[in-house]
């Protein structure tokens, strides 16, 4: 019974440890390897261009298919034309009234 606790322990331990780890890697950003300082440099510079929600270095051509792929997507799931496709959708659920149970005492 110990032992088990203790395995399990040692797992959520591990677990833990591992995802502390990989949050806390990004932020250090101190990179050593000359390519991953290139990558981080290009990354930043694309996010920079990137204001507004546009697309970077975008062309009619690109706009057009982005067009036509969002309006076979909205056909496909049966958007009414009024709906953003870009926007995450939002749900509601109606409350349901639920009978009270009644206890009667014998």
């Amino acid at each position: 019974m110990l032992s088990q606790s203790i395995l399990t322990g040692v797992r959520v331990l591990r677990t833990e440890a591992r995802r502390n780890f990989g949050l806390a890697a990004p932020a250090l950003n101190k990179v050593s390897d000359p390519i991953q300082q290139l990558f981080l440099d290009k990354v930043r510079e694309y996010k920079q261009k990137s204001t507004g929600g546009k697309l970077v270095d975008s062309n009619p051509e690109i706009e057009r298919d982005r067009k036509t792929e969002l309006d076979r997507v909205a056909k496909q799931f049966g958007s009414d034309g009024k709906t953003d496709m870009l926007k995450f959708p939002e749900f509601t659920f109606p409350e349901v009234k639920i009978d009270p149970i009644t206890q009667s005492a014998n």
